[in-house]
């Protein structure tokens, strides 16, 4: 397993404001908000097919593909090549169906998971040994409604848990940015405490 620091952190969604609020989109939220951490702006570089900012201090580029999340590899394959970036130095941010939202899990390498944006990343990069931080959005419980799922904002409570998500992965990323892997997936993918049961209140439900 790679000790190496990430020198490209890629969150993984879909351009358009019709997508923005979408659960397939956590990847995004998370790389919006560690670029605001690290003081940094994205701007778009067509080269890159995607919105770039550029860490210097941190020594690590951030990367949004533009490019639709079913074409996700051709930005990072792009960037990848001409930063001479090697796998092991790629952690890509996405949302994950297997994963309750609220939780996270950090790994390294393995399976795809069905996720097209990492399929495609996978093909640019010739192999799947690369980090993955998932962001748990849960499943819609039939599969044959995983898309429109997906390309729905998440309910209240659940891009709450989300972002409480993020916020702990935000967190972590002095572990992350030093190559601390252990210790950040120790920490990541503990789970977190299960909300308190509010007493439902009479009343119709909004």
């Amino acid at each position: 397993m790679s000790t190496t620091p990430p020198r490209l952190v890629v969150g993984l969604g879909n351009p358009g404001a019709e997508y923005t609020e979408t659960r397939h989109n956590a990847g995004f939220w998370f790389c919006e908000r560690l670029a605001v951490q690290l003081g940094v702006r994205f701007s778009h570089e067509s080269r890159f097919h995607g919105l770039v900012a550029n860490a210097r201090d941190a020594g690590v580029l951030l990367l949004m593909p533009q490019t639709f999340m079913n074409r996700s590899g051709q930005a990072v394959g792009a960037l990848t090549r001409f930063y001479r970036i090697a796998p092991s130095e790629l952690l890509v941010v996405h949302d994950e169906l297997d994963i309750p939202p609220g939780q996270l899990r950090l790994k390294f390498g393995g399976g795809l998971g069905g996720h097209n944006g990492l399929k495609d990343i996978t093909a640019h990069c010739g192999t799947q040994d690369y980090w993955r931080l998932r962001i748990g959005i849960g499943h819609p419980g039939d599969r044959n409604e995983v898309i429109r799922y997906v390309l729905k904002p998440p309910r209240r409570e659940e891009r709450d848990s989300i972002d409480e998500a993020i916020e702990r992965a935000l967190a972590a990323w002095p572990l992350l940015h030093a190559g601390n892997w252990n210790a950040a997936g120790t920490r990541l993918n503990t789970r977190a405490a299960a909300p308190k049961q509010i007493e439902p209140q009479d009343g119709p439900k909004t």
